[in-house]
């Protein structure tokens, strides 16, 4: 298995990196968000891997935290979630955006991934629950940020636009100044 490359960047893909490992190019695929957090071309790179095995390929899959790379075999211990969806979710939800999700039956977050309606977003969140710790994800989930989540979507705003705009918000605030700063954001964003 190949957990882990470090190397020198050598190439970069729309959707895949080449990592050059004491003259041995390695091809990754890689999510939009782990390409941005990448250093250039000729820069010293660690990439955490999951080497994919198929009946007719083999194939590696990166991510820049463990974190990523443990969600990502999380999600392909689901029936029905290959490699391809798996990447798509890991690069559009965070870690603890999809826990935050899994703990609180947000069907909402999984639609907002591409190849995922509702039906695919109730299963996953199904067989995901028993995968997942939940203890700090069901205390987030039900905490200040969710009670500001649902008078922001009471207000006609897109789970989309709250979930980036909650991302970055102290939980240690009361609810009337979170919701007020959440406000703020999203009237920039628009704006």
């Amino acid at each position: 298995m190949i957990a882990r490359l470090r190397g020198v960047l050598a190439h970069r893909g729309l959707d895949s990196i080449i990592v050059d490992v004491h003259g041995m190019g390695y091809e990754v695929a890689v999510s939009p968000r782990t390409l941005a957090d990448l250093p250039p071309v000729g820069d010293e790179v660690v990439i955490h891997t999951h080497l994919h095995v198929r009946e007719d390929q083999l194939a590696l899959f990166g991510f820049g935290s463990v974190a990523d790379k443990e969600v990502f075999g999380v999600l392909l211990s689901v029936s029905g979630v290959g490699p391809k969806v798996a990447m798509s979710i890991v690069s559009t939800l965070s870690y603890d955006q999809l826990r935050v999700a899994v703990a609180s039956d947000d069907v909402a977050a999984l639609t907002e991934v591409p190849g995922i309606g509702k039906r695919s977003a109730q299963k996953l969140l199904l067989e995901l629950k028993p995968k997942f710790d939940l203890v700090d994800a069901t205390i987030e989930a039900s905490g200040p940020l969710s009670e500001v989540r649902e008078a922001l979507v009471g207000l006609g705003y897109a789970p989309e636009e709250i979930r980036g705009t909650l991302a970055d918000m102290p939980v240690d605030l009361p609810v009337e100044e979170l919701l007020r700063r959440s406000l703020r954001e999203l009237g920039k964003a628009r704006g």
